[in-house]
């Protein structure tokens, strides 16, 4: 019986544990697949609504060659430049923008070809204007005639351009008082004034009549009409300051200077002084020419009306038939 408890066999059981059903792990993976798939598809939705057509080109090519020559921003079919997809050829043969040339329209070239040239024309002017400012401080020191009131000539540039100011003096006016007539010397200082600039610039001309604060009195003129009637017309430092410009502008005329030449006359007043804190300083009654600058001389021909070479000599403004009675001033 010992003998046969040795010979009976071990029998081992192994139990399998099967996995069908709704208890089985395939689903799993599956499910996995499909999670990342969908990602993936919105990831590529919202990379589509965020990129221009340009870039959604490039993405497109970069598939389409993915063994193209890598670069920065992804294959390229360029082996000089890495330049990503953008180097790519696009569409039917038709390169990518960063390939095309600038072409520019006939219209911005012109547009820059006319800026050059009005910077370059800008700074002739403004050295004809520098070299006129020494010419005329020059010939004031030589001139025996003008260096006699080389302390009545006041010249600076100033962003109109060159300003040449004859000033009062106490004991030296331009004019008699509340009158346009020119003194014999202010008519030499024009004179001489105009010849230089006629010669030396073309730049057109701005005169400007001033007065000091001093009101004209009674507030009127006195005039004789043909018939020898006395009437009397309102006038005050407006018209007086109008009728001193007009008196520059003829003396220039008659000195040389053209017509052509002569771009706005205007009288001020006492409306912008020399002297602000003593309005009624004779420094303040002044004739002030300005050889205009191309940037103002444009500025006048836009805001007032191109300027133009009158054809025939206007009458002078302020002016009436027969002969003006002035009242008396003390200064002006």
């Amino acid at each position: 019986m010992a003998g046969d408890d040795k010979k009976q066999p071990i029998v081992i059981k192994k139990v399998v544990k099967g996995g069908g059903g709704h208890h089985g792990g395939s689903w799993k993976v599956a499910y996995a697949d499909f999670v990342t798939a969908m990602m993936a598809f919105f990831l590529l939705l919202w990379l589509l609504g965020i990129t221009d057509e340009v870039q959604r080109e490039g993405i497109s090519d970069w598939f389409k060659n993915p063994t193209g020559i890598n670069g920065p921003g992804g294959a390229s079919t360029s082996m000089i430049k890495l330049g990503g997809s953008k180097d790519i050829p696009k569409g039917k043969g038709v390169k990518s923008e960063q390939h095309k040339p600038e072409v520019k329209s006939d219209k911005e070239s012109r547009v820059k070809t006319s800026d050059i040239d009005k910077i370059i024309e800008v700074e002739k002017d403004k050295k004809r204007l520098d070299q006129l400012l020494e010419k005329l401080k020059a010939a004031i020191e030589s001139s025996d005639q003008l260096k006699n009131f080389k302390d009545q000539l006041l010249l600076e540039i100033t962003p109109d351009g060159l300003r040449v100011q004859i000033v009062d003096r106490a004991n030296r006016p331009m004019f008699d008082s509340g009158s346009n007539e020119l003194k014999p010397y202010t008519k030499v200082i024009l004179q001489k004034l105009a010849k230089i600039i006629a010669k030396e610039v073309p730049n057109r001309i701005s005169i400007s009549g001033h007065t000091d604060a001093t009101p004209f009195p009674k507030g009127y003129i006195e005039y004789e009409d043909r018939y020898g009637n006395d009437y009397r017309k309102p006038y005050s430092n407006w018209e007086l300051s109008a009728d001193r410009a007009n008196a520059a502008r003829r003396e220039l005329i008659k000195g040389g200077m053209p017509e052509k030449q002569l771009g706005r006359v205007v009288g001020l007043g006492s409306s912008v002084l020399f002297d602000k804190d003593n309005p009624y300083n004779p420094v303040n009654r002044r004739i002030s020419i300005i050889i205009m600058n191309k940037d103002t001389e444009e500025a006048i021909e836009k805001s007032e009306g191109r300027i133009e070479a009158p054809g025939k000599t206007k009458a002078d403004t302020n002016s009436s038939a027969g002969t003006a009675k002035r009242g008396g001033s003390k200064s002006h």
